[in-house]
């Protein structure tokens, strides 16, 4: 078989969208192909540089590849998504296109590449340890693992749900001590980002951009006196995602990320979504207690100098 590789312009995007529904082999991925692409390829866009690769046989288009520049650090190229029509596994189309990637990245200016996510505008922490054959590759690449991550799913399929518990009472308690909850609108956008980025850091603020005043996503604060004690936001990613979220450590331990966070979920319960993705999870007890949620994806990272 003969390959050819080439840049996609982003009028090809429904291609795209269309190769990963039938290539994406987990049914939860491959239903959100189109917000997973749309993240990856046009709103990433607007921060950071991306490129989507292209892998045909004759004029067929039977492989695609989306990479990026870290916005923090240039030096770091990521792959955010590669995807090979199943009918075409095992031929090169994968490796074909993972070296077209490093190749492109490199003139971009990385010196390492990572297979692992990309915040704010990320598919997955890393490779789902499911996707056997990405796995193969990565090793087959030369990549070495550094790094193992997880999502956890909240069950929201059902009314008595742990993860659909009222916070009404929990509501009452934080507004008898002057903390009001409440959904966050486009004015909040601003103190939510300056609290997100000098209590935590990172990139929390570009999730939080694209979390605030859309149909297919939320978000919901708290605060006392006008100022940002916690957050909590869901769909910045694709719709069935949840995050981030963060409490300031002086109301550690108040309630605050409980209520915060069930209401995200009510949210996405009340989208049509039956179980949310917690992705990228630290404080694993935290959410197991809040939500009865339960650790379902794991996802090893990869990376390699050039």
């Amino acid at each position: 078989m003969e390959l050819r590789l080439a840049e996609l312009p982003v009028d090809r995007a429904p291609d795209a969208v269309a190769l990963c529904g039938r290539a994406l082999d987990l049914p939860e991925d491959a239903a959100e192909a189109g917000p997973l692409v749309d993240t990856l390829w046009t709103r990433a866009a607007a921060d950071r540089p991306v490129l989507a690769l292209g892998a045909y046989a004759g004029e067929e288009l039977v492989g695609v590849l989306i990479g990026s520049l870290s916005a923090a650090d240039p030096r770091l190229g990521h792959v955010d998504l590669l995807a090979v029509e199943p009918e075409h596994r095992r031929r090169g189309v994968g490796r074909a296109l993972l070296t077209g990637a490093e190749q492109r990245l490199a003139g971009l200016g990385a010196a390492e590449v990572l297979l692992a996510g990309n915040p704010p505008y990320y598919g997955w922490p890393g490779i789902d340890v499911r996707y056997t054959p990405a796995v193969c590759l990565a090793m087959a690449a030369g990549y070495r693992q550094d790094r193992t991550a997880w999502n956890m799913t909240a069950d929201l399929s059902y009314d008595g749900s742990p993860a659909l518990r009222t916070t009404a009472p929990a509501e009452a308690r934080l507004a008898d001590r002057g903390i009001a909850v409440r959904r966050a609108e486009p004015a909040d956008l601003p103190a939510l980002a300056a609290f997100a980025r000098s209590t935590f850091g990172g990139t929390w603020d570009g999730e939080l951009a694209g979390s605030v005043g859309r149909e297919d996503a939320g978000c919901h604060l708290a605060e006392r006196d006008g100022q940002v004690l916690g957050f909590a936001a869901w769909g910045s990613s694709r719709p069935s995602w949840f995050g981030p979220m963060g409490t300031a450590p002086e109301a550690a331990g108040s309630g605050i990320g409980g209520v915060l966070l069930r209401r995200c979920l009510a949210d996405q319960r009340a989208a049509g979504v039956d179980a949310a993705q917690i992705g990228w999870v630290g404080p694993v007890p935290f959410y197991s207690g809040s939500a009865g949620a339960r650790i379902e994806r794991v996802f090893f990272l990869y990376r390699r100098t050039l």
